[in-house]
């Protein structure tokens, strides 16, 4: 069994601390030889039943972005119906996506008619499928902040109408669109706790039976 040292746990530890949902982007170019290697921490994720069910679209055309975007600032229109007061004038001052500056931009999605793995621990919970696209997700993020890349996962989107768009297939469901690049400046504090949205808890409540 491979032992780490303190000193690598320690460097983890701060990976995971720096690891920010970024959504102010420089709009400098990704070297591609970067990104291939951040993306190969998709094949290093668990998948249930080793179904590796991610799919990833890289958008690279005008139309596309175009098209993603516009559904985005749909459903964030729609989102600010949903608060009032204090908390709408706020909500309407959050910059939530880095979608016009990012210069990479990937559409994921998970594979939910995938034969690979013969259905093993989906058939109960099929829902497994999209998890395990979330922890290939999670991986790529660490390895891009590992390089100092940014990662900004932008949920304020309607995911059946994007992936019409796309012209992907009927059982690909969307389970995140990131944007990626080189941020503005680095920040430990989340952007959501520093303009006072909501705050970290201190503690995980963890109970017991």
């Amino acid at each position: 069994m491979t032992r780490f040292s303190p000193a690598f746990r320690s460097g983890l530890l701060d990976l995971m601390r720096w690891r920010r949902d970024v959504r102010r982007f420089r709009t400098d170019p990704v070297d591609e030889a970067l990104l291939e290697e951040c993306l190969g921490a998709f094949l290093l994720a668990p998948s249930v039943g080793l179904s590796e069910p991610w799919r990833v679209v890289r958008l690279e055309s005008a139309q596309a972005r175009a098209s993603a975007l516009a559904n985005y600032q749909q459903a964030n229109a729609e989102a600010l119906k949903g608060y009032d007061g204090d908390q709408a004038a706020l909500y309407s001052k959050l910059k939530l996506s880095g979608m016009r500056e990012a210069p990479v931009q990937l559409a994921v999605f998970c594979d939910d008619g995938t034969e690979k793995g013969a259905g093993l621990g989906a058939a109960s919970m099929p829902e497994m499928r999209r998890y395990s696209v979330v922890a290939a997700v999670t991986q790529f993020w660490l390895m891009a902040r590992s390089h100092g890349l940014g990662v900004g996962w932008v949920s304020i989107l309607d995911p059946e109408a994007l992936a019409r768009d796309l012209d992907m297939p009927g059982d690909w469901a969307l389970v995140a669109y990131l944007c990626v690049g080189w941020p503005e400046d680095s920040q430990e504090t989340p952007e959501l706790e520093r303009v006072g949205w909501e705050e970290r808890r201190g503690s995980l409540p963890v109970k017991r039976r």
